[in-house]
């Protein structure tokens, strides 16, 4: 390649020389293509840099996760679901390298399955490289990690091994490719024949990994049962509190840091004009309106969750609030490019009512699920998809998915009813689909023995009796016996028959 250098006697030399002005001119394009070059290498790095950074923004949710999901058990069983989350993460990472990548992104291809890209082969190419897959792994096992803490405190290890293995490399990636591929039959980056003209809206996947993750979550929960002690003799619901409100905090605060990743870097560039050059206006704009519409709807439904919750139960309650947040979070992911920021205040409003009225469900239909994990990425995620069928802004739609002059847009702004009936179509398919894999799976898992634990392990905590006696997650170094954290006891109702009651 040319140096991007010259000098004026160069250029003189050139100039003087009789009836050589094509030696002049092949001297100043090959300067122009230089930079031409140089400012297209700049571009992708720079765009890969940004999609990077966004991966490990994202990665770090699973340690979100992990502490969100500590906090939220019982001190017994810490140790276990966090190294469940340290393997959702790692067995996601070899199934979605080996097959889930290419079924997801595996261009080209038809609309219901990837065939290309099987364990990174051919890659990078000029359809995809690492970065993306980084990128997209960290989506997946996110999936895994919502599916997790519906099953948590009685589930046996191997169970969350097969169904992260089988989630990941198989059932989340399948999802992915209709509404993210090109080649998906409900993508709206279809070449032609969108779904009703429009394709789905699912922008970071209030579809395509939150109510993945909680609908799996869900039947996970309902095969297993609830745990020991979660409803007594008569069927009411007993609280089983989870031993630390620091680490939901903790986690909770680590899971929004993270989302500015999730929602914002769905982009994936972010070098990218909207118009003409040079304007102050372009891509980099619409990520930051992201990040705002992001933070609004999370902040609305922890404030409405706080003051709501107050009123229905006369106090006011920290893990209510965290919850609520994840939940506005969990529903603005689907339209959080393409809505106005008051409208982001809407969304979070009314997911925040969405929780509350799946958990008081919940309660009546005698389901147990240690982090309202179907409940808040299944309900509040199902909220989120239709919501973009009814915010979604005309001018939005056509910078974020260009390209299609007349695209359908939200119906409260004008926009007709096609893409609110795409959004109501990808519920219909993504239930659909999670139930016939996934609930299939665990209940042959529960047949052959391998989903829950035997009742004295739940009673004694798998801290215990499944991670060699003594991996305690708290214990005190001057105590030669090494107690056991769930030996502190509270007081619970009377009549009310929990393990933290009985002698172990």
């Amino acid at each position: 390649m040319a140096t991007l250098t010259c000098s004026a006697s160069d250029l003189a030399s050139l100039l003087n020389t009789v009836n050589d002005t094509s030696s002049a001119a092949s001297y100043l394009c090959s300067r122009f293509d230089t930079i031409s070059k140089t400012l297209s290498d700049t571009s992708f790095a720079v765009n890969t840099t940004y999609l990077l950074f966004s991966a490990y923004l994202v990665f770090a949710m699973q340690l979100g996760f992990a502490m969100l999901c500590a906090g939220s058990v019982r001190a017994k069983n810490t140790m276990n679901i966090m190294l469940t989350n340290v393997l959702d993460a790692a067995a996601g990472a070899l199934s979605y390298y080996l097959f889930g990548f290419a079924f997801a992104f595996g261009s080209p291809s038809n609309g219901f399955i990837g065939r290309h890209f099987f364990g990174l082969r051919d890659v990078p190419s000029p359809l995809t490289d690492y970065s993306f897959f980084l990128y997209q792994w960290a989506f997946a096992i996110a999936a895994a990690g919502i599916t997790s803490g519906s099953i948590a405190e009685r589930t046996q290890f191997v169970a969350y091994l097969i169904y992260s293995s089988f989630l990941t490399g198989f059932v989340y990636p399948i999802v992915s490719h209709w509404f993210w591929s090109s080649d998906g039959w409900a993508s709206p980056t279809r070449s032609d024949n969108l779904l009703f003209g429009s394709g789905v809206i699912d922008f970071a996947g209030s579809g395509v990994v939150h109510m993945v993750g909680g609908i799996a979550g869900l039947w996970g929960a309902l095969i297993e049962g609830p745990r020991i002690g979660r409803f007594d003799q008569s069927g009411r619901s007993v609280v089983l509190r989870g031993h630390s409100a620091s680490l939901v905090v903790l986690g909770s605060f680590l899971l929004w840091f993270g989302w500015y990743g999730f929602n914002p870097g769905s982009f994936l560039t972010i070098l990218k004009s909207y118009g003409e050059s040079g304007g102050y206006y372009g891509q980099w704009s619409a990520i930051g309106r992201t990040a705002v519409t992001t933070t609004l709807a999370g902040c609305t439904a922890a404030l409405t969750t706080l003051f709501s919750k107050r009123l229905l139960v006369g106090h006011w309650n920290v893990i209510d609030v965290c919850n609520g947040l994840l939940g506005g979070f969990a529903a603005i992911t689907s339209g959080c490019s393409v809505v106005e920021p008051w409208a982001a205040i809407i969304c979070g409003f009314v997911a925040a009512w969405v929780l509350i009225g799946c958990n008081k469900l919940g309660e009546k239909l005698k389901y147990d699920d240690p982090l309202e994990a179907a409940q808040l990425h299944g309900g509040c995620g199902t909220w989120g998809i239709l919501f973009t069928g009814l915010f979604a802004r005309e001018a939005y739609v056509g910078e974020v998915y260009p390209g299609r002059p007349g695209r359908p847009y939200g119906l409260f702004m004008g926009g007709g009813g096609r893409l609110l009936a795409a959004q109501i179509i990808q519920i219909l398919v993504i239930a659909g689909w999670v139930t016939a894999t996934m609930g299939p799976l665990f209940y042959g898992l529960k047949k052959i023995n391998l989903l829950r634990i035997s009742t004295d392990d739940e009673m004694a905590g798998m801290d215990l009796t499944r991670h060699g006696g003594f991996a305690y997650a708290y214990h005190d170094e001057d105590d030669s016996s090494q107690k056991p954290a769930f030996a502190m006891r509270r007081i619970e109702p009377a009549n009310v028959f929990t393990p933290d009651n009985q002698s172990v």
